[in-house]
């Protein structure tokens, strides 16, 4: 047997000051040491041994089971007890409650590998350490043990058995696999040391596992001994790499795994937590670690089968062990130890070596100011939007990618793709298809046989499949079935289309694909969650770059440290408000003044989106389409956006033509329409209709002069159907002479110029509308459609969205009771652009709140977005300047500016650059390039009637933007 000589605490402190820090040492360490020595003086026997035991006990047990825990802390005064499953309320009632009645505080211990999620419901799971291993960032995995600490912390658990620091290098491994960092020895040694330091920087300790290395067997030490099978030389450079370097930053424990080590232990079938050789020669005195060694749990088969009766307890101290995890038999075992110190066996001071440090670490941990745990607030202090924000940084820089031919991902030039998702797998995929079609519409298809799928497929160029497996635990089953292994082979080798495979489970999974050679894209998720799927999402289509890298070998294509990085492409990604730099609570008061508009009647239904730094961290829909509707309001219906239609519509075709050399801004509308030669219209210029200084009328009814004597639309103008030269569609029972849009072009010639100061005016749009006809040789929708809506993925926009959408995506605008008599739902509500077919240069735009951020985002970056540059920046600077601000004119060039006096179209929060559009339907949006935010509101106000003119009083929309501004901390 190996001697062990006591130290006393004082000398301790001083060789660990003038060499490596001992682990479990505070810092006011001449306090840690009195309070260790009196305790360890005023215990007897039976006391310090009991302090080797750590027993298990569940909080979903029966109240029987718990007693007889409570039984053995009063009668053999464990040290410290492992919490399995249950519930966190639960535990901390239970803890609180045995901690009452151990004479010395209990050492409370829990397996949190990925947090307290591991073990308990209702608790938080952050990523696996497979996914946390593709991290090159180590700060991040840093934050999740951090994290994970205070959870534990929270919860009154003083140690975590963790981090796992297997080099798992058998993708056969049962046990491990996804709870190891990978293979590389050096990112599992610096992921470890980061996840340590994290656990250990709130006061939980750590425990290196599962020493001296499970990695690299195919057998479960839960139901057998596994066979370490390596030489000593392969052992020292791989396996026992990563505890070398923790046990040199400060690892407080290691825990001992249950393997036969040939190498390592002479005696054969001999497990590693029971050998001496392994844990006081090679642990303890090699490799000068100083902290505690629990043994793995002793009831599993890997041990049971070395003594009964407490025989393997005996023996796992004997060789060195300090704590001895999950007993079978304590009672048993306490005689066997107190009979082998009493016989000389053990030693006092083999006994005050490992009392002594448990010590310790209960002082370092607190327990020498013990408190019980607060119940108030723990659930909510257990899963918090901190702990979003964490799981989300380090998915987000986790997400591998391994392939990209044709640079594919960031999936660019939206205009030519048509895109099909293939599901494999048999857990949940829904936030991934949902996510795919924020950026463009992708189509689920399935069939029942590959010969139907492949049929279906050959209509689409780009077919994204995602394999989906269950995030329950890391064990659950990831591979691909034997029938989907063939259908992605035959998927992929049609080359009808380009293929990109999306895996949500262990990368080991790419293993069993014979060939990548017909798959152009490869991306490892390496889990199934919400966030992982999303973000999964926002990289395939560029709105996040790619970072990761692969911790394991996936496949002889892909070997370990496999990385594709890629840039984000500037789309707009989604993510919370605290992301990017506000205050949730403080935001959270949008909803309160939204209910107040649909409580004070102002508008039926809205949609609110904000974004920031290129993030939407908030996209809401309230209300219903009309008052008696059954239906709720979602962000994916559409609305009548009315003015917001000249920017989003007509102006960006203004600013591409004026690149071009098509316009300019100081052309005259005679040159833009010869027939306005004569007119008083004649030398108004471009800048001036546009900035509403052009001394245009603000608007023109033309509708009223197409009624009868009795206020309907006159026979003499409209078709009940289309008829030749009856054409424009106004309704579907409402038909306008195509002559009249003549008539209405003639009758703004035949205005007069109004008084020179800022008049807002609907009729440049129409002057410019007819221009971009002109030019373009096409209506001005079909040439913004293919200009800007298709590449910026803008699926949900349009003219005259019947013609695209169903109609109960579509909220109403008005029942209109003074020219077309019915319920305007599909067809725009402005009178103006109605009699055009819907298609105004001032008014005709649908869309959605997603949409419109999207187009408003490609302004906020001067005219880029997903890749593709639409404007250029001096472009977008150009319209975005007030140009007769002297005047007291606002506005810049199409878009509207921030007032110059006290009241106007914003908050007056915003900065000078910021720039926007309101509509008449109760609609707004609103962009600022210094605080990088993008706001959208759109509503319905106009239903069921347009005189409701509650939104517009009340300030409703400015008020909103108000609460954005002062939500921000940063």
């Amino acid at each position: 047997m190996r001697v062990f000589p006591i130290f006393s605490l004082l000398f301790f402190v001083f060789l660990s000051a003038s060499a490596q820090q001992h682990p479990l040492v505070t810092k006011d360490s001449l306090s840690q040491s009195k309070w260790v020595d009196a305790r360890y003086d005023e215990m007897t026997l039976e006391q310090k041994l009991g302090q080797l035991f750590m027993v298990m006990v569940a909080s979903d047990q029966a109240k029987s089971s718990t007693d007889k825990v409570k039984a053995l802390i009063k009668e053999e005064q464990i040290g410290g007890v492992i919490f399995s499953t249950g519930g966190p309320v639960r535990q901390a009632k239970l803890t609180n409650e045995f901690q009452s009645v151990s004479k010395v505080p209990l050492m409370i211990g829990m397996d949190a590998e990925w947090g307290l999620a591991m073990r308990l419901d209702s608790t938080y799971a952050f990523p696996w350490n497979m996914t946390l291993g593709a991290i090159t960032d180590n700060t991040i995995v840093h934050k999740v043990g951090k994290r994970i600490g205070e959870h534990a912390k929270r919860l009154g658990v003083h140690i975590n058995f963790a981090p796992d620091v297997d080099i798992n290098t058998n993708p056969q491994n049962p046990i491990i696999g996804n709870r190891s960092f990978g293979e590389d020895r050096e990112n599992v040694a610096e992921k470890g040391i980061a996840f340590m330091k994290g656990m250990e920087s709130v006061g939980v300790l750590s425990s290196g596992k599962h020493f001296p290395g499970h990695g690299d067997t195919a057998t479960d030490s839960h139901k057998a001994l596994p066979i370490i099978n390596f030489t000593k030389e392969r052992l020292d450079s791989v396996e026992l790499y990563p505890f070398r370097r923790l046990i040199d930053a400060g690892l407080s424990s290691v825990m001992v795994a249950h393997l036969e080590v040939p190498a390592l232990e002479l005696k054969k079938e001999l497990p590693s937590s029971l050998s001496e050789q392994i844990i006081s020669g090679l642990l303890k005195e090699q490799m000068c670690f100083e902290g505690l060694v629990f043994t793995d749990a002793l009831n599993m088969k890997g041990v049971t089968n070395h003594g009964k009766d407490g025989d393997a307890e005996v023996a796992a101290f004997m060789a060195g062990n300090d704590i001895l995890l999950m007993p079978t038999e304590v009672k048993k075992a306490k005689e066997k130890l107190t009979k082998a110190y009493d016989k000389g066996k053990i030693s006092e001071e083999r006994l005050a070596s490992s009392v002594k440090k448990i010590l310790m670490a209960k002082y370092k941990v607190g327990l020498n100011s013990y408190k019980p745990i607060a119940l108030e607030n723990l659930y909510e202090d257990l899963n918090s939007r901190t702990d979003d924000l964490i799981y989300e940084e380090a998915i987000e820089n986790a997400l591998t990618v391994v392939k990209n031919n044709f640079y594919l991902m960031g999936v660019k030039r939206l205009e030519n793709k048509k895109i099909a998702y293939v599901k494999f797998g048999d857990a949940d995929s829904d936030p991934f298809i949902e996510e795919l079609n924020k950026y463009a519409t992708v189509t689920q298809v399935n069939g029942s046989d590959i010969a139907t799928l492949k049929n279906k497929l050959k209509d689409y160029n780009l077919v994204i499949i995602g394999h989906h497996k269950s995030n329950e635990s890391p064990w659950k089953a990831y591979k691909f079935s034997k029938k989907e292994l063939q259908w992605l082979q035959e998927i992929a080798d049609e080359r009808t289309s380009n293929v990109i495979l999306s895996v949500f489970a262990k990368p080991y999974a790419l293993l069993d694909v014979s060939s990548f050679k017909s798959i152009d894209g490869v991306v490892v998720a390496y889990q199934n969650s919400e966030l992982a799927q999303r973000k999964a999402a926002q990289l395939i289509f560029g709105a996040i770059p790619a970072e990761g890298k692969l911790p394991v070998t996936a496949h002889k294509d892909f070997p370990v440290n496999t990385q594709i990085k890629l840039k984000s492409l500037l789309r707009l990604g989604y993510s919370f408000p605290e992301r990017v730099g506000f205050d949730a609570a403080k935001l959270a008061e949008v909803d309160t003044l939204v209910q107040h508009g649909l409580d004070s009647l102002m508008f039926p239904g809205a949609q609110v989106l904000i974004a920031r730094r290129g993030k939407v961290i908030y996209n809401k829909g309230f209300g219903k389409p009309t008052y008696d509707s059954k239906d709720s309001i979602t962000p994916d219906n559409i609305y009548d956006l009315a003015s917001i239609t000249k920017i989003l519509g007509t102006l960006p075709m203004i600013m591409k033509m004026e690149e071009e050399g098509d316009i300019k801004l100081n052309n005259t509308f005679q040159e833009l329409i010869p027939a306005y030669a004569d007119t008083e219209l004649k030398n108004v210029t471009v800048l001036k209709a546009l900035s509403h200084y052009g001394r245009l009328p603000a608007w023109i009814a033309f509708y009223v002069d197409t009624l009868d004597k009795d206020r309907k639309p006159s026979k003499e103008f409209y078709r009940t159907e289309p008829t030749d030269g009856f054409s424009y569609k106004v309704t579907d029972k409402l038909y306008l002479a195509d002559a009249y849009n003549d008539s209405i072009y003639n009758r703004i010639g035949r205005q007069d110029l109004k008084s020179n100061r800022y008049r807002y005016s609907d009729v440049g749009y129409y002057v410019m509308k007819k221009y971009i006809e002109k030019v373009g040789k096409k209506r001005v929708d079909e040439q913004v459609d293919k200009f800007l809506y298709q590449p910026i993925g803008a699926t949900s926009t349009s003219y005259n969205p019947l013609e695209k959408f169903p109609k109960n995506r579509i909220v109403p605008s008005e029942e209109d009771k003074y020219y077309r008599y019915e319920t305007v739902q599909g067809y725009v509500h402005d009178m103006g652009a109605a009699m055009q077919g819907g298609v105004g240069g001032h008014a005709g735009l649908f869309s959605n709140a997603g949409d419109v951020a999207k187009i408003m985002q490609m302004y906020l970056q001067n005219g880029f977005y997903g890749g593709t540059r639409f404007l250029d920046t001096r472009t977008v600077k150009k319209f975005n300047t007030c140009y007769f601000c002297d005047k007291n004119v606002r506005r810049g060039v199409g878009f509207d500016k921030p007032q110059l006096k006290d009241s106007g179209p914003t908050c007056g929060c915003v900065s000078r650059k910021s720039f926007g559009h309101s509509g008449f339907t109760g609609t707004y949006t609103w962009a600022d390039p210094e605080e990088e935010i993008v706001y959208v509101f759109l509503s319905n106000r106009t239903y069921p009637s347009s005189s409701n003119t509650l939104l517009i009083k009340s300030g409703l929309r400015t008020r909103i933007q108000q609460v954005i501004y002062d939500a921000i901390v940063n």
